[in-house]
């Protein structure tokens, strides 16, 4: 075949070889899906994203392997995911603790709204406000009065600087004109240990987790700190409701994977993960550690991540909180 004939026979070669090569590309998922979470097993972001993994894994055919990262408010797990291949075999777990870790100046944070794609919110559990018995409060305006009859005395536990516990005592204490000590711990679990056995006077913690402390009449919770009151927990009100207008500190969570995963490949996880925030026995699950369902859009959950990133930054700056 001649060198000019050859030429003029490449498209058509192309045209026969294409689609039996495209026809061979396994369906997605054609293997198992890493789900990465940057926080300790049974936090309420790792029960939840487990919850939604197993249903989603049911929906999809492929086992969902939810893979615990801890470190670094979850920036570690955030650059594996960033920079993982775009394929929708990595899935990212994100949270409140990314857009704040983001808000910091100078922060080497993963920036979440160029470095991942959006696959949907899963869920919302409030931040709850406790005391220690021993303080002898009954409610918020107490609270309230007391840290301002004692300037600087009254302590409150974090699971880290910058944590979302953090800048819920944080916007407290400048909403409510109080000073308050903070004494930062690495992790909720000690935090929350301080706090039972006195060491500390308050706390601003995830409801799964204090929740059974309050229900044991070890912990008295005062409000929460979402807009609205949580399915959880329904008697208690939020700091909303008693004064401090727009708290909400709530800690919400959502999946997300590499920026330039395709997007036919975001929509069949999309679809199986609200499938999954549909059914009953996910919702039990989430009821039972005050979990606040929540299902979005692309575009629905890239608006929320440009509010909750603008929020953050300019909140950050006006305090001038420093990173760890």
């Amino acid at each position: 075949m001649k060198r000019r004939e050859l030429l003029a026979a490449v498209p058509a070669l192309a045209a026969a070889v294409l689609p039996s090569w495209t026809a061979a590309q396994p369906a997605y998922p054609a293997s198992p899906v890493k789900v990465l979470v940057g926080f300790p097993p049974g936090t309420a972001t790792d029960v939840a994203v487990r919850a939604v993994s197993e249903q989603m894994a049911r929906r999809l055919g492929q086992p969902f392997i939810v893979d615990n990262k801890p470190g670094a408010g979850s920036n570690i797990a955030a650059k594996a995911v960033a920079t993982a291949q775009p394929d929708g075999y990595t899935v990212f777990a994100i949270t409140i603790a990314n857009v704040i870790n983001a808000a910091f100046p100078g922060a080497n944070a993963v920036d979440p709204l160029k470095e991942f794609k959006p696959i949907t919110l899963i869920g919302n559990v409030p931040n709850v406000l406790v005391v220690h018995p021993s303080l002898k409060v009954a409610n918020v305006a107490e609270l309230i009065a007391l840290a301002k009859a004692r300037p600087g005395s009254l302590a409150y536990a974090s699971s880290g600087i910058g944590t979302s516990p953090h800048l819920s005592g944080e916007q407290f204490a400048l909403m409510a004109d109080v000073k308050m000590v903070h004494v930062p711990y690495k992790g909720s679990t000690p935090a929350v240990t301080d706090l039972l056995g006195g060491q500390v006077q308050l706390m601003f913690a995830p409801a799964s987790t204090v929740l059974p402390h309050v229900r044991a009449n070890k912990l008295v919770a005062l409000a929460v700190t979402s807009p609205r009151r949580t399915s959880g927990a329904p008697d208690l009100p939020t700091l909303d409701e008693l004064g401090l207008k727009g708290f909400d500190t709530s800690v919400w969570m959502g999946l997300v994977a590499p920026a330039q995963t395709p997007s036919s490949v975001i929509g069949k996880l999309r679809t199986a993960a609200h499938a999954a925030l549909d059914s009953s026995e996910l919702q039990a699950i989430y009821k039972a550690q005050a979990i606040d369902v929540l299902k979005t859009s692309d575009e629905e959950m890239s608006r929320f991540l440009r509010s909750e990133a603008a929020r953050w930054s300019k909140f950050v700056q006006h305090t001038g909180i420093k990173p760890e």
